[in-house]
């Protein structure tokens, strides 16, 4: 075997490792806030979790990881056909690794009150949820339907989440009482949002729009200074009908600082428009995990 190959080979195993490694963390985060939070409150979730955790109110002997793993099946037939062979058995690992997570999990309740619950809930349930997308997996359910949706049309997870779950609410609140219905829309409010933060946010990319008459300077300082890369687009002006080199740039959220900075230092009437990306793919700048 050449050096080549054995470095690369060593790089899958590092890369294969360390998405189970996140699968398995944010797992236990997710089974910790059933097991410890949702159900000893009798609190409701959404998704394939909140149908087994239905069904398991309504027929206590049925285990809710049981009633995970097999709501799961028709979701996995779904998903062979729409999304990519290497999500498909990541998140087959993700199923097996949060079924196993659901079995070992049982941790004694905080004692807090409901509202308290429910936030604790929706925080440990987010960050789970997240640092599972954050693998080139998911634990299967709702996550492999919402990858679908954001590959295909864009929509972002936690708002495919949210809405996804509002019809199992909405059903969920007939069955059960209505202050259950409402503390569990606020934890999946919580969920989402968290969700959204941990995928997307905190990697956070800004479309930059600048105008200026020092376009090179400006130009040269993005892309030495900065180190990010600038599209140059030909403008002119409605009201003096000039030409106007138009610079156009993403960058990180922490270099936005930087940005200004700089071309406040070489142009202080330069024209900026600062706007947030929904995502950003391309090589160095883009934000989403190649699911």
């Amino acid at each position: 075997m050449t050096t080549a190959k054995f470095h690369e080979m060593l790089n899958t195993v590092r890369a294969i490792l360390w998405n189970l490694f996140l699968i398995t963390i944010g797992s236990m985060l997710c089974a910790t806030a059933i097991n410890g939070i949702l159900i000893p409150n009798q609190f409701l979730s959404g998704g394939i979790t909140g149908m087994a955790i239905t069904i398991h109110y309504l027929l206590p002997r049925l285990p809710v990881e049981t009633l995970y793993f097999i709501l799961n099946i028709p979701v996995f037939i779904l998903g062979w056909f729409y999304v990519g062979r290497r999500f498909f058995f990541y998140s087959i690992a993700g199923m097996l690794i949060f079924t196993v997570a659901l079995i070992f999990s049982h941790v004694s309740p905080p004692e807090l009150d409901k509202l308290s619950s429910t936030l604790a809930a929706g925080i440990l349930s987010g960050l789970g949820s997240g640092i599972i997308l954050r693998s080139v997996g998911s634990a299967g359910g709702l996550d492999i339907l919402g990858v679908m949706l954001l590959k295909r049309c864009s929509i972002r997870l936690g708002s495919t989440i949210l809405a996804f779950n509002s019809v199992i609410l909405a059903t969920a609140a007939i069955l059960f009482p209505l202050e259950k219905a409402l503390y569990t829309l606020l934890f999946m409010y919580m969920t989402s949002s968290i969700v959204d933060l941990v995928v997307t946010g905190l990697s956070q990319r800004k479309f930059v729009f600048i105008v200026s008459a020092h376009w090179r300077d400006i130009s040269h300082a993005i892309i030495h200074r900065v180190k990010r890369g600038v599209t140059l687009v030909k403008g002119q002006g409605g009201f003096t009908g000039r030409e106007e080199q138009i610079l156009y740039t993403v960058v990180s959220l922490r270099e936005l600082s930087q940005l200004k900075h700089l071309i406040r230092e070489i142009d202080q009437d330069a024209f900026v428009v600062v706007t947030d990306t929904m995502e950003v793919m391309g090589h160095r700048i883009g934000n989403q995990p190649h699911w």
